[in-house]
């Protein structure tokens, strides 16, 4: 897997895009569970789940030294928990 990645360009975007794809398809798949079990109705914690998954993207690639990728993964983390914050906020009105 180190191959996979050591041939990636060390760029911020690059680390943007992983670190809004990553949540965007788990939190798709929470998401689906959420709205259509009953046992997930009321899990809304498993999309910070699918935020904090970008915890383990950035520790790999700052081990790779790709520093640059982690900055772009720990912008997107904070949009997305932001994007988080505002569905409770409207959940809640």
């Amino acid at each position: 897997m180190a191959k996979l990645f050591s041939s990636i360009k060390n760029h911020v975007l690059v680390g943007l895009a992983i670190g809004l794809g990553s949540p965007l398809i788990l939190g798709s798949i929470a998401w689906y569970l959420m709205h259509h079990t009953t046992l997930f109705k009321k899990a809304d914690l498993l999309l910070i789940g699918c935020v904090a998954v970008n915890l383990v993207w950035v520790n790999y690639f700052n081990k790779i030294n790709k520093e640059n990728i982690g900055r772009g993964i720990v912008s997107a983390t904070f949009l997305c928990a932001f994007a988080f914050f505002f569905y409770k906020i409207m959940q809640e009105v």
